[in-house]
């Protein structure tokens, strides 16, 4: 069992409100936009974490992770990447291979909208976490946290850290 804590759109933001969480973890996703690697340097220091870049990342966040990131979460198949669109409506770019070849899990950040969907047709659970950082248009700071357990992902809760500053 694992508890993950879920992150994205920090646009090199980190503060006490987001480690508060990241201390009650077992580990820590981050979605992209990651912006200074201060971000992903002091996460860390603190857990074990897999991320990837999103679109506002420079080449030194492109250097240190991926524009993907697959990977087995105890018995659960796990694609995080930065744009991905949700069910229904998947960017283009990724498209073909979640049809072929879906997870269980499907993560993306960008739209700095926190949506969690269940994807009947591709039988895959969706989330974004929405943006924790103070950049973007959003006004609530969130985030996600849940339980990898075996093959399920349970324990699902939003996290609200308040409002952008």
């Amino acid at each position: 069992m694992k508890k993950i804590l879920l992150l994205s759109d920090t646009h090199s933001h980190i503060d006490d409100s987001i480690l508060k969480y990241v201390a009650q973890a077992d580990e820590v996703w981050h979605a992209g936009d990651i912006g200074d690697l201060h971000v992903t340097d002091t996460l860390k220091k603190y857990k074990s974490l897999r991320a990837v870049f999103g679109n506002i990342d420079d080449d030194k966040a492109r250097l240190e992770f991926g524009l993907h990131n697959r990977f087995f979460c105890e018995g659960v198949d796990v694609w995080i990447t930065h744009i991905g669109g949700y069910p229904g409506k998947y960017n283009q770019a990724i498209r073909q291979e979640i049809t072929l070849n879906p997870p269980k899990l499907f993560i993306c950040g960008h739209s700095h909208i926190l949506k969690v969907m269940f994807d009947k047709k591709l039988n895959l659970l969706h989330m974004n976490p929405g943006a924790c950082g103070i950049s973007g248009f959003h006004t609530v700071r969130t985030m996600l946290r849940f339980v990898v357990d075996g093959t399920q992902v349970r324990d699902l809760e939003i996290i609200e850290i308040g409002k952008q500053l």
